[in-house]
Parts: C-alpha cells; structure tokens; sequence
C-alpha cells in the first residue's frame, strides 16, 4: 500500500483531479490524505469533490482552515424557526461575512443549490467534515510522518499533540527555519510555497522537518500530488 498526500485543491475540478490519481497509479489498495482547503475560492467550491470523497473508502481529509470557516457557517441550512432567527446574531453575522469574503461563497451556492435537490446529501457532507481530524500520523518508505493542514502554531518539541488547540492546526503560517520534530517529517499546506519567494513558485517545499506541499493551485498553479513512500511528485494538469 502507497500513501499519497495533496493539499489545498480549493474547487480544483474532479474529473482533473481524477486524471492525476490515475496519473499517479493510485489504486484501490493505496491510501490518499487530502490536507485541507477542499473547499472555496474557484469551480464548484469543492461540492461535487466532497460528494466524491464520502464514496471512497481510502480517502480521509483532513479538516482546513476553510472547512472550519464552513461549518461555523453552518447554521445558514437550518430550518427557520423563531428559535434559529433569534440565534442569529451579530457574531454569526461577521462569520458569515467573513467566509464569503474568503472565497466560500461559491461553496455556499453550489451548496444551496444542492439542498434544493438532495438535503440530505448536504447533511451528509456536514457530519463528514464535523468528523474530519486535525491531523494523523502515518508510516511509508520505513519515515514516519505528522500529516497537518498548516503546520503547527505555538511549537515546542515537548508539547504534546493533544494540548494544542485547533487553531494551531488550521492557521500556522511556518517560516522557512521553522523546525518542528527531529524524527518525524511534518507534511502540511496552507501556505502557498510561491509566498517563501519566486524561485518556489509551483513546487512542493522540503526541508528538514517539514514539507509544504501547497503550491498554489487556488492561484492557477498546477496541485501536486506526492507519494511518501518514495517522495515521487505528480503535477496535475
């Protein structure tokens, strides 16, 4: 079995995106970890990938900072009564505001126009991504590795995993002499590698202890799909 990880494909269409696993030769007794930010910013917002991700046995997201900012929007799809109008407050309001600024309003349409015909299909994608875990540790090629949308905010090597909070997970922004554990390799994305500088535009980052495999495809870059097992890259069209 090969693991193979991808991160921040932000509306990326599917069918392209199954053309780069088949690309890849991701079977059925491989694994895939998408590391976040299915969802906004282009395309469908990421539907019709998230309706594709709940059929697949051997795929598992990781929650992004941009499902987080989803599912605090989830209120948007709940029957209106007067006990969902009076919750409805200035906070919720801002959130709402500030999610479609970030680019989910495309989501939210795609979304709305999905409960019209499939409610529960919306629900479904809700409970999956309530599921979905801040990260996830796994082996491949004989290196263990710290699977994680942005890195890890608030860093010491004595800290343990559980005592960070989400926002650790969901928002770091790693400098390049950044360092976080000796023995295992911390693969993340959020941060498009074009932000490290030029030369970076469009390819995945490897450093020490970390990799930064988010090379800017909500920017028109092509996403890039690794293999841990051999580290063998694989670029989208």
């Amino acid at each position: 079995m090969a693991v193979y990880v991808i991160s921040d494909l932000h509306g990326y269409p599917l069918k392209k995106f199954i053309n780069l696993l088949d690309k890849s030769g991701f079977s059925d007794n491989d694994f895939l970890y998408i590391l976040g930010d299915v969802v906004d910013r282009s395309g469908d917002g990421g539907v019709e990938m998230l309706c594709w991700m709940l059929r697949q046995p051997n795929v598992q997201l990781i929650l992004g900072n941009h499902e987080a900012m989803l599912l605090s929007c989830e209120f948007v799809f709940d029957e209106i009564t007067d006990e969902t109008v009076k919750s409805l407050n200035v906070e919720k309001i801002e959130m709402l505001n500030t999610y479609m600024q970030s680019g989910g309003d495309v989501t939210l349409d795609t979304l709305k126009a999905l409960y019209r015909k499939s409610p529960e299909t919306v629900w479904d994608i809700f409970d999956y991504l309530h599921e979905a875990p801040l990260y996830e540790g796994v082996s491949a090629g004989e290196k263990d590795f710290l699977l994680v949308h942005s890195g890890i905010g608030n860093f010491s090597r004595d800290k343990k995993l559980s005592h960070y909070t989400a926002d650790d997970f969901l928002w770091a922004w790693p400098e390049l002499s950044d360092e976080y554990f000796d023995d295992i390799i911390t693969v993340f994305g959020h941060t498009p590698t074009m932000t490290y500088g030029e030369k970076y535009t469009g390819k995945i980052i490897k450093t020490k202890t970390w990799i930064d495999i988010d090379v800017g495809a909500a920017y028109g870059q092509k996403p890039v799909l690794l293999r841990l097992d051999d580290m063998k890259e694989f670029y989208g069209d």
